[in-house]
């Protein structure tokens, strides 16, 4: 789950991380009072979306003018300006895809006079579990980039939990910062802070970009992504207080309440697995016959009838299906539940595409048999290979 860059300085403001002041505003009728609330002279005008560039991205209206999605504004009239040019416009960056995102919330910040600026990001390293720190001098841009043009730029580490955060890390970070005297302490005292929030809140990321010293001599996080373990978010009721649904695919929040693992793609063909790797290898075969999946959905392996329903149902839902593949491998998952689900779903909601449907392992026949009696329109198939085939020529006409 990801949340915006102004809820994510509220959480690192709770430990003591060093942010900027700042408002959020959902209205523009709310800019004069927050620009005068800040009081100026310099004021930083961010829009809020999930995704990052948003300095370079543009608008795609005329009328939101072309200063991008990052602005400084010298005055509460041009404040008040970008904040109605911004609001409701739609901002594309690189990582919003042509689409681009609709702007509902912005974020108006003090100005900062800023002396030199780093990158620095914690994530969890998948090989060995622990919680890394990636740290450059390069900040401000774009840390790929970085990687690909200047890997010796980068530093990265890792903190062993059985000894948690130690001074060494932090004067490791400030090492390569190139950061001495009143700055390493204050780099040592916000390493700690960092690692601390970053446990306690079960973050997946939390990256600072750019991280900043001032002209006064001040360590400060200019900006703030941070994204954390949905599987965590029963413990942390303030934080899915904190969830911008608006930012989400509609499918994908119906799904959600499920507990189903549903990400939209952009194919052709839906699919109904059980299991994150035979989902994968779904969509593998899906491409090898020349097709795109629609989308990833892992029904898990203690999925109930009404869990299956409401799968099909989602993934009915979205009008780029042109075909349905279900790829069941029974294990705790049995095959004859599935079956039930899939009968159930398509009584309720029509079958208007064609629907493949593979079944193996526990009650494998008595689901083949409820299928096979259900009077559905239902193309079987004997193994993954077969079904992938089936619908990829079903779906092109074959």
């Amino acid at each position: 789950m990801n949340i915006h860059e102004y809820q994510a300085k509220a959480v690192l403001k709770e430990f003591g991380v060093p942010v900027s002041r700042g408002v959020p505003i959902l209205k523009a009728s709310e800019a004069e009072a927050a620009a005068k609330e800040l009081g100026g002279p310099l004021w930083v005008v961010k829009s809020q979306i999930h995704a990052g560039g948003r300095g370079k991205g543009k608008f795609k209206e005329a009328s939101a003018g072309d200063k991008g999605g990052v602005r400084l504004a010298k005055s509460v009239d041009e404040v008040k300006e970008f904040v109605n040019q911004m609001l409701g416009a739609t901002l594309v960056t690189v990582q919003t895809g042509p689409a681009g995102k609709q702007v509902n919330r912005l974020y108006l910040e003090d100005g900062s006079d800023i002396e030199k600026e780093f990158y620095l990001s914690l994530l969890v390293d998948r090989e060995s579990s622990w919680v890394s720190f990636v740290v450059s001098t390069e900040g401000g841009m774009d840390i790929e980039k970085v990687a690909h043009d200047t890997p010796d730029k980068i530093v990265t580490f890792s903190v062993d939990p059985a000894t948690g955060i130690m001074s060494h890390h932090g004067r490791k970070v400030a090492q390569a910062l190139g950061l001495k005297g009143d700055l390493a302490k204050q780099a040592e005292k916000l390493v700690a802070q960092l690692y601390t929030a970053f446990l306690a809140k079960d973050m997946e990321m939390l990256e600072i970009n750019p991280l900043i010293v001032s002209k006064q001599g001040e360590l400060k996080c200019l900006d703030a992504k941070m994204s954390f373990d949905s599987n965590s978010l029963y413990r942390h009721p303030d934080v899915v207080a904190l969830r911008d649904t608006t930012e989400e695919d509609a499918k994908e929040i119906e799904a959600s309440k499920y507990d189903l693992a549903y990400i939209a793609l952009d194919g052709t063909i839906g699919c109904m697995v059980n299991g994150a790797g035979l989902a994968m290898a779904t969509l593998d075969i899906i491409k090898l016959y020349g097709e795109s999946p629609a989308n990833f959905l892992d029904v898990g392996g203690g999925a109930s009838e009404e869990k299956v329903t409401a799968a099909f149902k989602i993934i009915t839902a979205d009008p780029n299906v042109k075909g349905i593949l279900v790829n069941i491998f029974g294990g705790i998952m049995k095959c004859d539940v599935i079956a039930a689900g899939v009968v159930a779903a398509v009584k309720a909601v029509g079958l208007k595409v064609p629907l493949v449907v593979r079944l193996e392992g526990t009650n494998v026949e008595e689901g083949k048999k409820i299928i096979r009696e259900s009077g559905l329109n239902v193309l079987p198939a004997d193994d993954l290979d077969d079904a992938a085939q089936k619908i990829v020529n079903a779906v092109k006409g074959k």
